[in-house]
């Protein structure tokens, strides 16, 4: 099996879409809205969506998004001018022009995943030359039927069941079964503790392919994490603008029968086997999460470092157990053939650092000649923390588990009320070490 990944090495800025969203706020106040909504609409220019919630900086003021398609960066600046007669703290939160003061856009709540649902690099039916199935009628057929679950899928509806057909779960049967024999003495030891619970809790096993919503709900429940299908290759930056939310965009489809242990492209196997295991440990996914965060915003320089150490963790990383070293990339876990290999002492083992991985190039049709060893998934974490600092963004989020949706720390009043919901916590912390005590 060749490296199998989400991410698009390059080209992703080429397919960004040219979307604008302003941010202000206003005071309640009689007409304060419709005199905004005037000067938008003096611009000649159609709004996409508005979107409005109590602010987070002061108290009767109102927070407004509004979202429109940027003609050139004159354009917004105009529109921001217009608005500042009559809003508070007019920001420019993202666009498709390249201006000083803006960001590239990314979504705000959980519901604007739903954006990604079509904007895909390349779709689950479309197959190169080379693939096993490029030549079977039959099998592209069933993978647009299946893709097409992805497409009408929305945030907080059930997946889709699929009826996988004997064949299908026959492939799935010779993946899981030459896979599960190789996980003892090479997977790491949090996607050993995984694994056996997804067996009893999600149908594991050779006799049926696992469904998505009942993974998705099991992986709800261990860490918030949860799975959303996906038509096919997203672009680096909205894969990991999903993983901000703890979403992880999966494919539904299977590999061809005529080759089931080898698969050039992510497919339910590598999702189920690889990727799902180790989003039930709260470390990992805090760790996947951390990524996530660093996206959003992000310029594309970033985004393509962040995507390379992604590359380096998520799908190929290794880690340091003791004496021993194991896999818990799932490029690595999916594929018996690197799995091998990576444990092998033939590839260049290097100490993980954010910094040094972000630069390295990599292969993507052959195994790894280098590979990064983490000492574990906390302190990875942390060191992508710490990088993530370092790049070029101009402001702070945070994720609002209680609202689904990303808080932009870009003011000293939302880092106070930021603060607060810490002392909050601190005294709950300090009353429960209290009464332990």
């Amino acid at each position: 099996m060749t490296s199998a990944s989400h991410l698009h090495k390059c080209g992703d800025s080429s397919v960004a879409p040219l979307k604008t969203t302003v941010h202000f706020s206003i005071t309640d106040k009689v007409g304060a809205l419709d005199d905004c909504l005037a000067a938008i609409k003096s611009m000649q220019i159609s709004l996409t969506r508005i979107e409005s919630r109590p602010s987070k900086t002061a108290e009767w003021d109102y927070d407004f998004f509004v979202d429109f398609n940027a003609v050139n960066a004159d354009q917004v600046r105009q529109v921001a001018k217009s608005l500042e007669p009559f809003a508070k703290q007019v920001h420019i939160v993202g666009t498709g022009a390249e201006l000083p003061e803006s960001t590239p856009w990314f979504p705000r709540k959980m519901d604007d995943l739903d954006t990604f649902a079509d904007k895909v690099l390349e779709m689950g039916e479309e197959l190169d030359s080379d693939h096993p199935g490029a030549k079977d009628a039959a099998y592209r057929a069933r993978r647009a039927e299946i893709t097409k679950i992805a497409k009408t899928y929305k945030t907080g509806q059930p997946i889709p069941r699929v009826d996988y057909s004997q064949v299908e779960i026959d492939t799935w049967a010779a993946v899981f079964e030459k896979l599960s024999t190789m996980f003892p003495t090479h997977a790491c030891r949090e996607h050993q503790y995984v694994f056996p619970l997804l067996v009893q809790n999600c149908g594991y096993g050779t006799h049926q392919i696992p469904q998505l919503e009942a993974v998705s709900k099991f992986l709800k429940d261990c860490t918030g994490f949860t799975l959303r299908p996906v038509m096919g290759l997203l672009t680096s930056r909205d894969f990991l603008n999903g993983l901000a939310f703890r979403v992880f965009h999966s494919t539904q489809y299977i590999r061809h029968h005529s080759k089931p242990l080898y698969t050039p492209e992510p497919d339910v196997c590598h999702e189920l086997l690889g990727h799902a295991p180790l989003f039930a440990n709260p470390d990992f996914a805090d760790f996947s999460q951390e990524i996530g965060l660093a996206s959003l915003g992000a310029t594309d320089e970033d985004i393509e470092r962040l995507a390379t150490i992604y590359w380096f963790t998520v799908e190929f990383g290794i880690c340091r157990q003791g004496d021993q070293i194991r896999a818990y990339g799932a490029g690595l876990l999916s594929s018996f053939g690197e799995l091998e290999y990576c444990l092998s002492g033939k590839p260049e083992l290097r100490p993980f650092e954010p910094a040094k991985v972000a630069q390295q190039k990599y292969p993507i049709t052959e195994y790894q000649p280098v590979y990064f060893v983490a000492e574990s998934f906390k302190d990875a974490q942390m060191r992508v923390r710490e990088f993530a600092n370092s790049l070029n963004r101009p402001f702070s989020v945070r994720y609002n588990a209680y609202t689904e949706s990303i808080e932009i720390l870009d003011s000293k009043e939302k880092v106070i009320r930021y603060a607060q919901n810490i002392k909050t916590d601190m005294l709950t912390l300090v009353d429960a070490l209290e009464k332990l005590a």
